[in-house]
């Protein structure tokens, strides 16, 4: 397998690990998400997955989303958002812009925009500030459409907003009230 192949496949379990199961590599995470970087590398070499420091340190690098961070010291290292296990990462809120954005697939959009978005298994749900990014995101589930949350008008009526280290826009629901279709790329069936 090459190089960029290997790194896909150990940074999905890096997520798997970071975002949702610690155990699936024999470690915990700390009540902030840390794990310590040694650790992390001995747990993921146990279960099959060779790694070393140099190759997490460019999965980390290189990873578009920028999912992942180091501890200033760099002993230690965890998702910046994602996830479905109990940590607080440390963010802060944050005033948002006037509109933020919600990548989905078509076939979701009914269901969507009757009830709003939840954080389902997640600690909050996840918005973006352009709505390219949101189209990348609904690709992933199928055809894409892209909702427009009119995030002033949340804020102002008292809805919390967090701002990611890596520039994912956070918040703990969207009702449907605050969502337009913006984009939507094939008629639904």
């Amino acid at each position: 397998m090459n190089d960029q192949k290997e790194d896909v496949k150990l940074g999905r379990f890096i997520s798997l690990v970071l975002r949702h199961r610690p155990e699936a590599a024999g470690i915990a995470l700390d009540k902030n998400g840390w794990a310590p970087v040694g650790e992390l590398i001995a747990g993921m070499n146990a279960n099959g997955r060779p790694i070393d420091r140099e190759k997490l340190e460019r999965i980390v690098r290189g990873d578009d989303k920028q999912r992942y961070s180091f501890s200033p010291d760099g002993t230690k290292i965890r998702a910046n958002q994602g996830h479905s296990v109990d940590v607080d990462v440390e963010i802060k809120e944050t005033a948002p812009p006037k509109e933020l954005y919600h990548g989905t697939a078509c076939k979701f959009l009914g269901g969507i925009m009757r009830t709003g978005l939840d954080r389902r298994q997640r600690q909050y749900v996840h918005l973006s500030a352009d709505i390219e990014t949101a189209i990348k995101v609904g690709r992933r589930h199928g055809e894409p459409a892209v909702l427009a949350v009119d995030s002033r008008k949340m804020a102002k009526d008292g809805f919390k907003f967090w701002l990611s280290e890596n520039g994912v826009w956070l918040c703990e629901s969207v009702p449907a009230e605050y969502l337009s279709l913006q984009v939507k790329f094939r008629q639904e069936d």
